[in-house]
């Protein structure tokens, strides 16, 4: 699977409304037959910056969201929207989604 984080910092002044503003993209893009999730969390140091958590099947699912309608589009509107250049991480791992913490479990 295609495992990507990305950490977008929003300006201040429009924090607030960033989960407003990507629900149409955040939608269609767990929608699409290769996604394995796609999830958002807002930074616990830094009430201006999201993190979203995603992960795609194969090359041709990450290929596929790239090229998607909903894709381009989220990525004409952001740069209004985002203070800085988000940073990525984006690699290849075994697996098909999560897995249990072997460190840790309920009692």
């Amino acid at each position: 699977m295609i495992f990507i984080v990305v950490k977008f910092p929003i300006r201040p002044e429009r924090s607030d409304e960033w989960p407003e503003l990507v629900a149409d993209f955040t939608a269609a893009t767990r929608a699409e037959p290769g996604n394995l999730f796609f999830e958002w969390s807002r930074s616990a140091d830094d009430p201006n910056e999201y993190v979203v958590v995603e992960a795609f099947r194969d090359d041709d699912a990450g290929a596929a969201h790239v090229n998607s309608a909903h894709f381009k589009t989220a990525m004409a509107w952001m740069p209004g929207v985002i203070s800085a250049t988000p940073k990525i991480i984006n690699v290849t791992t075994p697996g098909d989604g999560w897995s249990a913490m072997g460190e840790l479990a309920v009692g």
